[in-house]
């Protein structure tokens, strides 16, 4: 698949997430066209806690995608900027903007128009001012050089085509000494090809997700130091049985290959003090 096409999937299966919230038919992920119902449990579910929930509106956590929560990992501090790459229907932004608070400011950055029509509904809804949306591509971040203190996302970069292109970009607009603390897909460990595609039909929707090794050495290559990968949640077949067989897949085959395999993970690096943008 080209990268152009996996850029229009990608935007026509959010846009489409973002209509049903919007129409009030349930949550995003869930009774979707072909390839987002795998999106619900356990992938999505229950990853925001219900203090965290009371703060954003219920469109907000409806919309969400992802499959982490890097506000509630990542260390943010008052007046720090903070970048969210494929930010959907905003709920990490919103968070976020209130973690920072009034002296800092939280940017989403999104390419499907009518995500960014959700995000900004569920901003005015939400009352959060130190807010702003902006339409563009993770691969070319609208925003300059040395400009942000943390980048976030949520399952976002393994969508890319161009992941190097990405991760060197995050490099470009953080501040020396600034963050990346992301949540995304992993592979951990070597699974067969054949079976690799049929399980990420599964994990988070997703057809690109890089091996852990793979992920920091596209980090290193891009400048960042201070890489860490952490699980948070450790993926099973059981878990997406149903999904699976309806695929025609044996599940109990797959248990053996794929079980401990596929993480939801946390991401962390540090673009170095001494760096500067280009070096």
């Amino acid at each position: 698949m080209t990268t152009v096409n996996i850029k229009e999937v990608v935007k026509e299966k959010y846009g489409e997430a973002a209509l049903r919230v919007q129409a009030g038919s349930g949550n995003s992920c869930c009774a979707a066209s072909p390839g987002l119902e795998s999106c619900c449990d356990p992938i999505t579910a229950n990853l925001y806690d219900s203090a965290q929930a009371q703060q954003i509106p219920e469109e907000a956590l409806k919309a969400s995608l992802g499959c982490g929560n890097p506000t509630a990992l990542a260390q943010l501090h008052p007046g720090e900027i903070v970048l969210d790459l494929g930010s959907g229907g905003g709920i990490d932004v919103l968070l976020s903007a209130r973690r920072v608070g009034p002296t800092g400011k939280a940017y989403g950055l999104d390419m499907t128009d009518e995500m960014l029509t959700l995000a900004r509904e569920n901003q005015r809804k939400a009352g959060v001012e130190n807010v702003e949306f902006l339409k563009g591509e993770i691969e070319n971040i609208p925003l300059p050089d040395n400009s942000v203190d943390v980048i976030i996302s949520n399952c976002v970069i393994n969508l890319s085509a161009d992941k190097d292109r990405v991760l060197r970009e995050a490099f470009r607009v953080l501040k020396p000494g600034g963050r990346f603390a992301v949540s995304d897909v992993v592979v951990h460990g070597d699974v067969p090809p054949q079976v690799r595609e049929s399980v990420l039909l599964w994990v988070g929707c997703i057809a690109g997700a890089l091996q852990d090794t793979e992920y920091a050495s596209k980090l290193a290559a891009a400048g960042f130091e201070g890489i860490e990968i952490e699980p948070t949640r450790v993926h099973k077949a059981e878990d997406a049985r149903v999904f699976l067989t309806e695929k025609g897949l044996d599940v109990d085959a797959l248990a053996q290959q794929v079980d401990g395999k596929f993480w939801s993970a946390f991401i962390r690096a540090r673009k170095p003090q001494r760096a500067a943008a280009g070096e």
